[in-house]
């Protein structure tokens, strides 16, 4: 696992990949920071958190787009799979080495806390609390974009469907008001990202929260592994 980790994480640093996903994170970070914390002069992150909440739905896909899609595209994937690491070495390495890209993204926010502390006592409670729910929601993402990575040879779909999958994450919100049969609008409730992940975000640590991301991320992950042990037997 750690050899495939490793070949993630150079499979980043060595492309544009890491670095436009930085730059991307940063950038719109440092606007709703700007915008937010610094022209209203408050030092509550918490609007800035919730406004990345759209911006991480549209780059994880960037980030994992390559995943298993460049393997299978170039033909890589059956070296892979004929090797005897494990299928879950394989799946958390690749986890893991998208994980640790977004960790290093998310970190830009306790930079953010630490401009403020110079001029006011930051709420680190928060923002401990928040980064926490960042990465929760980060790794469900991650797994669920690898899961369609697994399942296409093109880059560009395997990014456009994380994509529109990011998208009607965003929407359920709105969808489970709209839906006038009552079981079906409690389901979509009981899903809907945005409700766990806000809760970080104004400092409430739940387990709930907390199971709701990591089954998710687990779920994922074996429905991956499962796609792969199909392959390998194939």
């Amino acid at each position: 696992m750690v050899a495939i980790l490793k070949r993630e994480l150079s499979s980043y640093f060595n492309s544009a990949v890491a670095y436009v996903v930085m730059a991307v994170y940063f950038l719109f970070s440092g606007l709703f920071f700007s915008m937010i914390c610094i022209e209203n002069d408050t030092s509550s992150l918490s609007y800035v958190f919730g406004n990345m909440f759209i911006i991480i739905l549209f780059i994880i896909p960037i980030i994992t787009m390559k995943s298993f899609s460049e393997e299978k595209r170039q033909r890589t994937d059956q070296a892979l799979l004929t090797s005897p690491t494990s299928l879950f070495e394989i799946v958390m390495g690749k986890f893991l080495g998208a994980l640790i890209l977004f960790a290093i993204c998310s970190l830009i926010f306790v930079v953010y806390a630490l401009v403020i502390s110079f001029f006011t006592s930051p709420d680190w409670a928060v923002v401990l609390c928040t980064v926490l729910g960042l990465l929760l929601l980060g790794s469900a993402l991650i797994a669920i974009d690898i899961f369609i990575s697994v399942l296409t040879e093109s880059m560009i779909i395997s990014a456009v469907a994380g994509m529109g999958v990011g998208l009607l994450i965003y929407m359920l919100s709105n969808l489970s008001s709209n839906i006038t049969v009552d079981w079906i609008a409690t389901i979509v409730k009981k899903i809907d990202f945005l409700t766990y992940y806000t809760n970080f975000t104004y400092g409430m640590l739940n387990l709930t929260d907390i199971i709701f991301f990591l089954s998710v991320t687990g779920l994922f992950l074996f429905f991956t592994a499962r796609v792969l042990e199909k392959r390998r037997w194939s």
